[in-house]
């Protein structure tokens, strides 16, 4: 019992990640349905982290009441930039890329995010990167590779791949003329530029949580802000437009009561909980995977039909996220010099006091019985 224990700790942030991404995945097929229903992307992501707040307020204000720490400007600036970060700029520009593309052109593009998450943690110097070490050129190669096959997702475009459950079925794609150029473009602009945003946050997520170490309370804190901040942009941008408030029994309410709760509420917390063990690129290392599911479910509900540059592309974007994460890897098996620098001037510091110790101690040798005796003098 004890070694099934001990396996199922081990087995715990990789079990919780996979849930994550199955999570994320049914996010795709449901947003891609609202939207094509008409949906407006920023009333979707208002309902959407209503429904967030609304599950996830209660457990914070009973669970987190001995843990949480005292509310100071500071942190609410971040909780602020946070709640702008995730839930107001990535998720509408998601959205409107959706829109302009496919749920797994989308979940494909999103794979792009680990290597934003580094070039950013290398320009505000939170990554070192030496051009001599074989993980330092991992890491640029494997970003470069991730550029590269989001390119060829959207410029190149090939045969379809036929899968035998799509065989004969015309997809809405293939009706209306196929995914346009310009507008697989515009798309892949949008989730790029929400995948920065995304990226931020995760960064900021993991920096606030050492100040304000409560996972649920900062979830309800992101959610009851982005609800706030995501209702005045749909007001400003829906503006006379008061049919695209109405929400009926349908898919629409579907997709906003899951994503609400799955993936503004929950998602928000597993990422903190395992951010603060495991770090924000381990977090990010599965999304290929969710790439897979969102694949395999929308050609089935969705009728989309998958083209030879889409898969060619989504191959690359693989290969080039795990080698960032190689890299990655190797750099948490080889501390930098810099983590080394500490433990060399503790140990000095100590050799110093125990000279100096020495230096205090006076040795008196009785030669009749051959034996030692030490005195503590003050010199």
């Amino acid at each position: 019992m004890e070694a099934v224990r001990e396996l199922y700790n081990r087995a715990k942030p990789f079990l919780a990640v996979i849930f994550l991404q199955f999570g994320l995945a049914g996010m795709d097929i449901l947003t891609k349905m609202a939207l094509n229903e008409g949906m407006s992307n920023y009333v979707f992501v208002v309902y959407r982290h209503a429904v967030a707040t609304l599950v996830i307020a209660p457990f914070a204000i009973i669970l987190d009441k001995k843990i949480r720490p005292k509310m100071t400007l500071s942190i609410f600036a971040k909780l602020v930039l946070l709640s702008i970060l995730e839930p107001v700029i990535d998720q509408n520009l998601y959205s409107i890329g959706l829109k302009y593309t496919t749920a797994t052109f989308g979940a494909a593009m999103s794979n792009i995010l680990p290597a934003i998450t580094f070039i950013m943690a290398w320009i505000f110097r939170l990554e070192k990167v030496k051009l001599t070490s074989i993980r330092s050129q991992a890491k640029i190669i494997g970003t470069l590779a991730t550029v590269a096959g989001a390119m060829i997702m959207t410029l190149v475009r090939g045969p379809i791949v036929e899968l035998f459950w799509t065989k004969g079925i015309a997809s809405h794609e293939s009706q209306s003329g196929g995914l346009d150029l310009s507008h697989a473009i515009k798309g892949s602009i949008m989730i790029t530029i929400g995948c920065f945003s995304w990226a931020a946050f995760m960064i900021l997520q993991a920096i606030t949580l050492r100040t304000y170490p409560a996972e649920l309370s900062l979830t309800a804190w992101i959610c009851l802000l982005g609800t706030t901040e995501g209702a005045i942009v749909a007001m400003v941008m829906e503006r006379g437009k008061t049919a695209v408030w109405a929400i009926n029994w349908d898919s629409k309410f579907l997709a906003a009561v899951y994503s609400g709760i799955f993936c503004s509420g929950l998602a928000y917390y597993i990422q903190g909980v395992i951010m603060k063990d495991r770090g924000p690129v381990f977090v990010t290392a599965f999304n290929p995977l969710s790439m897979v599911i969102v694949a395999l479910i929308s050609t089935i509900i969705l009728r989309e039909q998958l083209n030879l540059g889409r898969v060619l592309g989504a191959i690359v974007i693989v290969v080039g996220v795990y080698i960032v994460l190689w890299g990655k890897s190797k750099d948490r098996k080889s501390p930098s010099t810099d983590e080394q620098v500490i433990p060399t001037q503790e140990m000095t510091h100590e050799t110093k006091i125990d000279k100096e110790n020495l230096s205090q101690t006076v040795i008196h040798i009785n030669p009749s019985i051959g034996t030692t005796a030490t005195k503590d003098e003050s010199i």
